[in-house]
């Protein structure tokens, strides 16, 4: 078979009914199916098909599914498992927007979220959003830096998604628009191989409000998605990209596997493939990987 269909189920309820029920609809619509392989009891499985175009059996399974909690993603079963990962931080690998919990130190959350929602959305440019939000953060204590990591919660799944892919021979990367002070420390936490992300300015002990350019963008991030992979010699369809904001659309429409996570509404009716009600490890599930195979 030379699709695969994964069901991924954030109630676990998914059950021998409604795999059947799907598999018996993609055979009226003409594919050739084969029996569902469960990755996870309940919660996660497989349904190989041929014959049927992937965008026609995730709708088909979208409609039987709907009102239900469950992601859908359709792709080619060759190189399904990605041996390079790029994911973004902020509200994909962290909960919430570290620039805007960084604001909250200078009184400023609610006039920075504003603007930041704009350029996830991509109503505005990201760079000159970035240089904004910055320079308006001019004169807070570097120290508001190490507190704002503090309040950070990682993503669930986010962990096990980066140490299973490793533990698999995967090269893992951290990539963002924000500041390398956060991008460094999450790395940390979740044991990706390597982080990329913006330096700015501090000078006695205080932002200056200035960026060190270049700034990472929708645009350095697909440029960092093609050199990396030029520097393993992997073609892109063995990468796995992972955001949830415009400037994350790039990177994601050049993978192997494109995916948008819990994303903004311009970038999940864009990505190929999306996430809207599980953690981070339906990527896992996504790429073949059984429950029991997780790392960590």
């Amino acid at each position: 078979m030379d699709h695969v269909l994964t069901l991924i189920d954030a109630d676990g309820g998914l059950d021998d009914a409604a795999t059947t029920r799907i598999r018996s609809t993609l055979t009226d619509l003409g594919a050739d199916t084969l029996s569902a392989r469960w990755l996870a009891e309940g919660r996660a499985v497989d349904l190989p098909f041929t014959l049927l175009a992937p965008d026609q059996a995730e709708a088909a399974a979208r409609r039987l599914l709907a009102g239900r909690p469950v992601d859908v993603i359709a792709q080619p079963a060759e190189h399904r498992r990605k041996m390079l990962l790029l994911a973004d931080m902020d509200s994909t690998m962290v909960v919430g927007e570290t620039l805007d919990e960084l604001a909250d130190f200078a009184g400023l959350k609610a006039e920075i979220s504003a603007i930041t929602a704009r350029a996830m959305n991509g109503e505005i440019d990201f760079a000159g959003a970035f240089r904004e939000r910055v320079g308006r953060l001019a004169g807070l204590s570097a120290a508001c830096l190490e507190e704002t990591f503090q309040r950070l919660d990682m993503m669930p799944g986010g962990p096990t998604l980066v140490a299973t892919m490793k533990t698999a021979g995967a090269y893992t990367v951290l990539v963002s628009g924000g500041f390398r002070f956060f991008t460094g420390r999450v790395r940390e936490r979740c044991g990706f191989d390597r982080d990329i992300g913006n330096d700015i300015e501090i000078a006695d002990a205080r932002l200056t409000g200035r960026v060190i350019e270049p700034i990472i963008d929708r645009g350095g991030k697909l440029q960092n998605l093609t050199a990396i992979a030029g520097e393993r010699r992997l073609p892109l369809s063995l990468s796995l990209a992972v955001g949830d904001g415009a400037n994350d659309l790039e990177m994601i429409d050049a993978a192997g596997l494109g995916v948008a996570f819990h994303a903004k509404p311009v970038v999940a009716a864009q990505a190929r493939a999306r996430v809207d009600y599980n953690d981070l490890t339906a990527l896992l599930f996504a790429q073949g990987y059984r429950e029991d195979e997780f790392v960590g």
